[in-house]
């Protein structure tokens, strides 16, 4: 279950965190002016231990200023499952804190000439050292100390005793339970009178959490970009395939060419308004033996390359069949059953008409898919329902076949259910088909079936998905 430390929370406004962010910046230009008018020069510990709080505050401002120009930019959200471990712990550490910067932050003291160390009471709170043990000489520190940071301490301790340079590092410890902390240490050397190294002092901080926290921004982010990647490489793909497996013709196409009675056809696909979803809609117009002519469109679930692959076999079952002769009827169960033994189980809807130049008549079958409109002498209507459940819903399944004899000006007009179901109406399936009906008076004044089209796509702008329309005109 994802943690409750990202529950009911959103995203806080850009005027928010500008003001966060001028606060900060004005916070820390305080601090720092303050720091520099009380702290004295005097290497008395008080002093010392005055300058490194000072110090450590303005750090700790710069980091949130980091952390607040993020969120300005647009920090990702973060994916709490996929770091539900560390999250865990993180609140675990939180709990166990008392919450207090200064309860993160302790003090020691190594005296080279007398050997005598001091720590803070806070220190061992930070390392979970007994008191009753006693602090650690510099001699000793490495040994609680991550091995492979264990060079990094020695060597910046030497660099402080030996050439006198300040401590400014982080490193890992393990405390007596078997926790990791990382530990962010400051410190000087204190020189006598001789200018020789007397004693060395430190400040060390926990910022156990925050580099935690860091890390958590930073692989959620990464993992965001990766995330990010895919999507656009599958969304490439998915058009590529599209675009290889719809009809490649442009404008208008005449079934059969030539003939009084051929039909002028049309189509479109009109992408989804965001863009981004590349669904299984298509659309199809064949010449058949014969002079026959197919006509159909159709929808599968789902989206991407998954729906599109699909589409791809289903697409071209379909014109095989159709080239054999199979009539839409038939042809509508055997293509349920490809869908239903499919390795890629999946579910879509079609209708499919078979038009007969000679006779003028359209034979037509469908599957859970909205009936094709015809339009005739200024007029729309949709044809009657035909039985037929959804391609890939059921093994066995039979498909009602209708039959309709059409006439010169006569417009047909197949669509996907994505047309009808726009951003503003998403719900209002019969509002969105009754305003595709009152196309009638427009279409008959329509010059061809490409000019038809162009109405129908213009009428229905943004849409909540992608959708296909197919126009096929009776030629007068």
């Amino acid at each position: 279950m994802p943690s409750h430390v990202f529950a009911d929370r959103q995203p806080p406004e850009r005027g928010a965190v500008d003001a966060l962010i001028t606060r900060t910046r004005r916070l820390r230009g305080d601090v720092d002016a303050v720091r520099q008018d009380t702290v004295s020069a005097d290497d008395d510990p008080q002093g010392r231990w005055q300058r490194a709080l000072y110090d450590l505050a303005v750090h700790h401002l710069d980091d949130l200023g980091a952390h607040l120009d993020q969120l300005k930019e647009g920090l990702p959200p973060a994916t709490a499952d996929a770091f539900a471990d560390e999250l865990a712990e993180y609140e675990a550490d939180s709990a166990a804190g008392t919450g207090s910067l200064l309860s993160r932050v302790g003090s020691a003291e190594w005296n080279l000439l007398t050997d005598e160390v001091s720590w803070s009471d806070e220190l061992y709170q930070i390392l979970g050292r007994d008191p009753a043990a006693g602090p650690m000489s510099l001699d000793e520190l490495p040994s609680v100390v991550f091995a492979e940071d264990q060079s990094l301490l020695t060597a910046m301790v030497t660099d402080c005793l030996v050439d006198g340079r300040p401590i400014d590092g982080e490193f890992r410890m393990v405390r007596p339970d078997g926790r990791v902390r990382t530990v962010h240490m400051m410190g000087e050397p204190v020189l006598d009178s001789d200018g020789s190294t007397a004693s060395m002092w430190a400040v060390l901080r926990d910022v156990s959490e925050l580099r935690r926290s860091q890390r958590a921004v930073r692989e959620s982010r990464d993992s965001l970009q990766r995330h990010q990647h895919i999507e656009r490489t599958e969304r490439r793909l998915a058009v590529e395939m599209q675009e290889a497996v719809l009809p490649p013709w442009r404008g208008s196409l005449q079934f059969p060419p030539g003939s009084p009675t051929s039909l002028d056809i049309a189509a479109h696909y009109l992408p989804a308004a965001d863009g981004a979803l590349i669904g299984g809609d298509w659309y199809d117009a064949l010449q058949l033996p014969g002079g026959a002519s197919l006509l159909s469109v159709g929808d599968l679930a789902g989206h991407g390359v998954t729906a599109t692959s699909s589409m791809a076999m289903l697409l071209g079952a379909l014109r095989g069949m159709a080239v054999a002769g199979i009539r839409p009827g038939q042809l509508m169960a055997h293509l349920n059953q490809l869908l239903d033994t499919s390795a890629q189980p999946a579910l879509g809807t079609a209708v499919c008409c078979r038009y007969d130049p000679a006779s003028r008549v359209l034979t037509w079958a469908q599957a859970g898919h909205p009936a094709p409109l015809l339009f005739r002498r200024g007029t729309g209507r949709a044809l009657s329902m035909l039985d037929g459940v959804l391609l890939g819903a059921t093994s066995g399944a039979s498909y009602e076949q209708g039959e309709l004899t059409l006439q010169p000006g006569d417009v047909l007009v197949l669509h996907t259910d994505g047309l009808t179901r726009t951003t503003a109406d998403a719900q209002d399936t019969e509002g969105a088909a009754d305003r595709l009906t009152a196309l009638a008076a427009r279409l008959a004044e329509a010059r061809d079936a490409q000019e038809c089209v162009r109405l129908v796509v213009e009428e229905f702008g943004e849409r909540e998905g992608d959708a296909c329309v197919l126009v096929a005109k009776v030629n007068a």
